[in-house]
């Protein structure tokens, strides 16, 4: 990869999906294996009461550290990505998304096996589902199966980025 236009760059995976498609589960055990420092953004906005502007102005201040990060959730439309890619460019970035899918069946039955209720499953896909879009061409977004194995999963994202990076 000599030459290429991100060599010096941090790396920004963005990692989303449909609830329980299995990007948390990823997203934890990728950003372990290579090192990355992993943030969930629904979780820090819950956690700590954020709006979404208080969460923009901490990514601020996270990415000032220059090191490559894994970031999952609040990135479900492509306003919430366009908002959150700007930012990462703005800091020296490269981000790169990574879409989990699985099918639903599969999906609901996740959801029913976490929430055991069935109306508490429905809700949940519904709300998700309702705000959820597709990624567009322009995104380039790595797509993942949601039910590969994790040693698969990474060699497709690392195959996904390392063809990014060539072009």
């Amino acid at each position: 990869m000599e030459g290429n236009k991100s060599k010096n760059k941090p790396r920004a995976l963005l990692v989303f999906g449909a609830p329980c498609s299995g990007k948390t589960t990823f997203a934890e055990k990728f950003a372990n294996r290579f090192g990355l420092t992993y943030y969930n953004l629904i979780s820090i906005e819950q956690d700590y009461g954020f709006t979404r502007e208080d969460l923009m102005l901490v990514l601020e201040l996270i990415l000032k550290t220059k090191q490559s990060i894994l970031i999952e959730g609040g990135i479900d439309s492509e306003l919430e990505r366009t908002e959150l890619r700007n930012l990462l460019r703005k800091n020296g970035y490269e981000p790169s998304l990574i879409w989990v899918q699985t099918d639903l069946s599969t999906i609901k039955l996740r959801l029913k096996m976490r929430y055991r209720s069935v109306s508490k499953a429905k809700k949940t896909y519904d709300d998700a589902v309702a705000v959820l879009e597709a990624p567009t061409d322009v995104e380039k977004p790595i797509i993942l199966s949601g039910k590969h194995t994790f040693e698969t999963q990474v060699k497709h994202v690392v195959k996904g980025l390392a063809e990014q990076e060539d072009k």
